[in-house]
């Protein structure tokens, strides 16, 4: 199996994850064009992806779902609530392919399954995923909303991971930002810190190749801080980063 992130933060995330002839794409928050051009640098073509997927309503992950499914012609798994809501607040278009899943359900890919876990984010009606081929598990776990006891057993359960490390404490609370807006980050329908990101990681991911992690906050948080935060808890795991404006490179579990 392999990943790639395409960027990931909040001004837009997506990712690509293919096993064998399976080919699919989690979230749409950045553009067709851009999608398509940092996959072509790896010597992907979005046009032969098997379907899109999305993970909640929010703009930085679905704003741009409907150019994604008429301009590539994937299928378009999504809920139905996050399709209502994604479309009462974003111009989603004509959108022709669209198969509903249920929260805590599983969707079939060929060989590859895509478990999908409710989270508590504050998103209409949020998941995160794992990937798994039958050789392999890889986690998907972006906008959490806080450590849950569904999101522990995934995190046990899986060989590799993109992971959310949103935000620096220091940072958060002697930055900017209003305090009702400090207060829904650090709440249970916010984003998990770096050094829950890491916990998580060193209390039930004993199971882990390696880790990347993402959706880091360009206000609260810096690279260095949260790979940092990673490397004093997890010494020894690999940890590799997921970019809020590039392509990382091809990750393999």
């Amino acid at each position: 199996m392999n990943f790639i992130s395409l960027q990931s933060g909040s001004n837009g995330n997506c990712i690509y994850v293919e096993s064998g002839s399976i080919k699919l794409l989690f979230d749409a928050g950045i553009s067709g064009k851009q999608a398509s051009e940092r996959l072509s640098q790896s010597g992907r073509d979005i046009t032969k992806v098997d379907a899109l997927i999305i993970s909640h309503d929010h703009s930085d992950h679905v704003k741009c779902a409907g150019i994604y499914q008429r301009k590539f012609g994937a299928l378009l798994c999504i809920t139905e609530k996050t399709l209502r809501a994604a479309r009462s607040s974003h111009d989603l278009g004509k959108i022709d392919c669209v198969e509903h899943f249920k929260s805590g359900g599983t969707m079939q890919f060929g060989h590859v399954k895509v478990e999908t876990i409710a989270t508590p984010h504050d998103g209409a009606d949020g998941v995160s995923f794992i990937v798994d081929d039958g050789c392999s598990r890889l986690g998907i776990f972006t906008d959490l909303g806080h450590v849950y006891s569904d999101l522990k057993n995934a995190v046990q359960s899986v060989d590799a991971a993109l992971i959310e490390s949103n935000y620096d404490p220091v940072m958060l609370q002697r930055g900017p930002y209003p305090p009702f807006l400090k207060k829904r980050i650090t709440g249970p329908g916010g984003h998990i810190s770096n050094i829950e990101s890491a916990e998580l990681i060193a209390q039930y991911g004993s199971r882990l190749r390696w880790v990347c992690i993402g959706h880091l906050s360009a206000e609260n948080n810096t690279p260095e801080l949260a790979l940092n935060a990673h490397a004093k808890i997890n010494p020894s795991m690999i940890c590799h980063l997921a970019d809020r404006y590039s392509a990382g490179d091809v990750l393999t579990l």
